[in-house]
This record gives C-alpha cells, structure tokens and sequence, in this order.
C-alpha cells in the first residue's frame, strides 16, 4: 500500500482505516523517525507511543494551530515531538529534555527538522533556558515527578503567552504509589485549577494505563 485517504481532523492530522483498523496520520514530507509505517506522505501516529496520539485517536479536540508557538517539557527521543513538528509546520518548537541518551536522537530529529529547537536542560529549572525560549501558545508537559504540577506552573509563570493553553500528562504511580490513583488525580486537576482553567480532562485507556490528560488555559 502506497497511498493513504482520511479525514483531516487537524492540520495535517489525518484519521483513516488502514488494514481494517482506524489509524492516525500526519502529513509530512519527512522519514520515519521511530519505526513507523509511511504511506506516500503520511506518516503512521502511533497512539502507544504518543499520549497525544492517544488523545487524538479517541477523539479528544485540543487547539493545535500550524503556526503556534510550543514549549515541550520531557520531549524524551522525540516521537511525539516529530509529529507536533508536521502539525506547526510554520511555528517552532522548543523542546526540553534531560537525559543525555534520548536527547541524542532527538538532536538527529531537530537537525532534520527546521521548526524544532532542542534544549538540553531541567525542566524545573526554566531560569535556565529563559534566554533561549521566547513567549509561547502553548505548553506541553510528559515528566512524571511529584513535584510536576508545579514544573508545570513555572514555565507558564515564565513563557506563557496571554491565555497560553497547555497539556499535562499524569500517571498516578508517580505521584504516590500507594493511593488510590482517582484520588491523586482529583489532587492534581484541584492543585492546577488554582492556576488554570481545566478545560478537560480524561483517561488515555488502552493506549496508556494508569494516566490522564488534563488540558488547561492559563489564568496569568
């Protein structure tokens, strides 16, 4: 199969069935950058690999524009980085990343790709990296920390545009292993509203067990 045909649910985010199977794309005129299936120009989005990707293929909405601007704290190797680097096809990416091994493949995906500035850095530690990053539409965050809903806050505190939107990731073993994780959960989307506006939230099952998203605009 060399062709692909789907519905365009964001700007080159596509959803088709392929194999009998409903399957997430982007667009892109880019190789694959983690294994991934490529059919003509669209790229296979692998919800297993990205909770993005998850949110996407179970029909989660989250304002992704082409020509956004994007923090990314814990961008890992990059996979769902080179993804987000297809949608904001006019806007740039700084990504933050603080293990030397994936950060190195992920250096190969920004040298390949011209939205994309890799940061070597702590992403509790924005004062750090402030002279690099400028003000951002949104902020993306897939650290699992205790303390990740104040890392969270600080980059807002630092970069966050006027009603600045942003996604966090929560795996609840994180957190506090020894809890119940709808409790933790419960703490955390009430630790963020004090700061935010919590415009969603919801489970990433079956892609990713024991996680949420919670999707939040900036109250400044």
């Amino acid at each position: 199969m060399s062709s692909f045909q789907g519905s365009e649910i964001l700007h080159n985010v596509f959803v088709g069935e392929v194999d009998g199977r409903r399957r997430l794309f982007t667009r892109s005129p880019y190789p694959p950058h983690y294994g991934e299936r490529k059919f003509g120009d669209y790229r296979e989005w692998i919800p297993q690999r990205s909770k993005l990707g998850a949110m996407l293929i179970k029909g989660e909405k989250v304002r992704l524009e082409r020509d956004m601007k994007m923090l990314y704290l814990g961008c890992a190797s990059g996979t769902t980085v080179s993804h987000i680097s297809d949608i904001l096809d006019e806007g740039v990416i700084y990504g933050v990343e603080y293990s030397a091994k994936p950060f190195q493949k992920f250096l190969e995906l920004a040298m390949e790709r011209k939205n994309i500035i890799p940061i070597l850095g702590d992403a509790g530690k924005p004062e750090r990296y402030s002279g690099i990053v400028e003000k951002v539409d949104f902020i993306y965050q897939d650290i699992a920390q205790r303390n990740q809903v104040e890392i969270f806050r600080r980059n807002f505190q630092f970069f966050a545009e006027e009603d600045a939107e942003g996604l966090i990731f929560v795996k609840a073993r994180s957190i506090d292993s020894t809890r119940d994780p709808e409790e933790v959960y419960s703490e955390v989307v009430e630790e963020l509203s004090r700061s935010f506006r919590v415009l969603k939230r919801g489970s990433l099952d079956p892609y990713h067990r024991d996680h949420i998203f919670v999707y939040v605009r900036w109250k400044g």
